[in-house]
C-alpha cells in the first residue's frame, strides 16, 4: 500500500494556480476595456465641445476641447481643426501594469 496523505493538497494548489494564470488576463481585458470606454466618452465629449466653442478658431476650440478632457479624466493628447471638423485624440492614464495610457480618437464639426 503506498502513502498518499497530503497528495489533495498538491492538487488544490495546482487548480489554483491555473484558475489564477486564466483570470488575471481576463481581469486586465476587462479593465481595459471599461477605461477604453471611459476614454472613448473623453474625446467625444471634448471634440463635441470644442467644435461648439468654435468651428473658425483652432486655439478656441483645442482649449475648450483640452478643457472639456480634462474634466473628464483624460489629457489632450492630439487637437486639429481641418475644414469645419475638429478631430481631438485622449489618453487616460490607468493603473494597469501592461496598459500604462488607453487613447481614443473622436470628431465632431462638418462632415463633408
Amino acid at each position: 500500500m503506498s502513502d498518499e496523505s497530503g497528495s489533495a493538497t498538491i492538487y488544490v494548489l495546482g487548480a489554483m494556480t491555473f484558475l489564477m494564470v486564466v483570470a488575471l488576463p481576463v481581469v486586465v481585458l476587462g479593465a481595459g476595456f471599461a477605461v477604453h470606454g471611459d476614454a472613448v466618452r473623453a474625446a467625444q465629449l471634448a471634440a463635441l465641445g470644442g467644435a461648439n466653442a468654435s468651428l473658425s478658431d483652432a486655439g478656441e476650440a483645442c482649449a475648450t476641447a483640452a478643457r472639456v478632457a480634462s474634466a473628464n479624466g483624460a489629457d489632450l493628447h492630439r487637437c486639429s481643426l481641418l475644414s469645419g471638423s475638429l478631430r481631438v485624440e485622449v489618453t487616460v492614464s490607468t493603473s494597469l501594469p501592461l496598459l500604462p495610457r488607453i487613447g481614443a480618437v473622436a470628431r465632431a464639426g462638418l462632415r463633408r
